[in-house]
């Protein structure tokens, strides 16, 4: 069972959500403004920190200009290390030792805890490469390649090859709809986690909110920025093939070696990107220069994983129509899946922790437009039939349940279906959790959170390594 202190702040975390929800409902309908919001008032925030100082650095971004619609990039300071070359023997050892032992999170041996949270933490070669970093900007030779002043890093030019590329994953938070950013607190440090442990550059999606826009606002924020980032990558492909930022052969990671043998990188040589009728650069340097979007991976939480089962069907779909994206692995962190025949869990476990059902479909209520409400709609239940496309197609998807999650159910019948025609669809089920157990403010510093952002790395490693197994990456 929970702790009595989560049982008692289960009980003041329903109160205070339920009011806020009934508030809104009993609101006068507004009218509707395509604008939205991302964030409500209430939401503990954390700024963006451009600097590598706990290994991850963030920028926001606003994607479009008619909508709230924004992103928060998290780039591991492991993507300014070189590429190893890959027929070193001895590469990632570190991922090999505690992978040997992995059963399930329940049966893990608690030796390999330690050494797992290892593989997040500052390394010998990122202290020898910011040394080499700081010569370089010293000299002043690079001044236009590495554009890293006072701490701050402002990304690259697009181009040079002797650098490291991440896979790109999308991340969609969770809230009910009406509530919940991709740049709280909580958001923020699930992202900063996941990016280390995965080795990934996170991009959290700052969808609108309902009620002030309702379905399918948030399911078109998420394609549009799947969207975008086929774009970018595209426009980054442009600006390499024009001949921005060429280097010589003695150019290295952040123009490391740029003056020896090469040529010599200028400023205003740097800054020949592609732009807008503004004349601002449209090619977004951190992800032109760091992220590979052929290894695409996208993860939701709560009413999130909706979202990003939503824009996986969709990018399946679209085929090559989002090259040079391409999804290869979805995480689905308790579901927020519902439908009109109950589930086993949804009888039994209709009063659980946090998020009851009552209170959850006065969310549903918030978020689906009133001439559309049903539990069975699409946005809803995975289940129904009608939904492209065939599930064969569907990417490997791992999905995280909670013991004490009414929704579980429905989440594990999806996942027993994906496999029913061979798609690789574990289920991992925590003792003991409650609804957002590894994302929710209160809960997201508890070692039940840590060992599932540890267990999804090992799982999506599979998938983003370049030589088909995990020890590889």
């Amino acid at each position: 069972m929970p702790s009595v202190a989560v049982k008692l702040y289960s009980v003041f975390f329903k109160f205070l959500l339920k009011h806020r929800l009934q508030n809104r409902i009993q609101a006068p309908p507004e009218h509707s403004d395509a604008f939205g919001v991302t964030t409500r008032p209430e939401e503990s925030v954390a700024a963006a920190n451009p600097s590598f100082t706990d290994g991850v650095a963030t920028k926001d971004i606003h994607i479009d200009p008619f909508t709230s619609l924004s992103i928060r990039i998290f780039l591991p300071e492991s993507a300014l290390t070189p590429p190893e070359p890959r027929s070193n023997p001895n590469h990632n050892n570190a991922a090999r030792k505690p992978r040997s032992d992995h059963g399930s999170a329940s049966t893990r041996d608690s030796n390999s805890l330690p050494s797992r949270r290892n593989s997040y933490e500052p390394s010998t070669v990122m202290h020898r490469e910011e040394s080499m970093r700081r010569n370089s900007a010293g000299n002043g030779v690079v001044e236009g390649l590495n554009l890293m002043s006072n701490g701050v890093y402002r990304g690259y030019s697009p181009a040079g090859d002797n650098r490291r590329k991440l896979p790109v994953m999308l991340q969609f938070h969770g809230g009910g709809w009406v509530s919940g950013s991709n740049d709280s607190v909580a958001n923020d440090m699930f992202c900063r986690r996941i990016a280390k442990l995965c080795d990934v550059i996170v991009v959290a999606v700052g969808y609108r909110l309902a009620p002030e826009n309702r379905y399918p606002a948030a399911f078109e924020d998420g394609m549009k920025v799947m969207t975008w980032l086929a774009k970018q990558a595209n426009l980054a492909e442009c600006s390499k093939s024009m001949g921005v930022g060429k280097v010589g052969s003695g150019g290295g990671i952040g123009g490391v070696g740029g003056g020896v043998g090469g040529i010599e990188f200028k400023k205003p040589d740097a800054h020949r990107h592609i732009v807008d009728s503004f004349g601002a650069s449209i090619v977004e340097p951190w992800l032109a220069a760091h992220g590979d979007p052929s290894r695409c991976i996208l993860l939701g939480a709560s009413c999130g994983a909706n979202i990003a089962d939503y824009v996986t069907r969709k990018a399946v779909e679209g085929g090559k129509l989002l090259d040079p994206v391409k999804v290869v692995a979805q995480v689905l962190l308790y579901p927020f899946f519902v439908g009109s025949v109950p589930t086993h869990s949804e009888i039994k476990l209709a009063n659980s922790y946090f998020y009851d059902k009552p209170m959850c479909m006065l969310a549903w209520k918030l978020f689906l437009p009133e001439e559309e409400f049903g539990l069975d709609h699409p946005a809803a239940n995975p289940l129904i039939s009608g939904r492209g496309p065939p599930l064969k197609l569907m990417p490997p998807t791992l999905t995280v349940v909670a013991e004490h999650d009414w929704m579980r159910d429905r989440a594990i019948a999806y996942s027993e279906e994906l496999r029913k025609v061979n798609v690789d669809a574990p289920v991992l089920e925590y003792k003991d959790a409650v609804h957002e157990f590894a994302t929710l403010d209160v809960l997201i510093k508890s070692p039940q959170a840590q060992v599932c952002a540890e267990d999804i790395a090992i799982w999506v490693k599979k998938y983003i390594s370049r030589r088909g197994h995990e020890f590889s990456y």
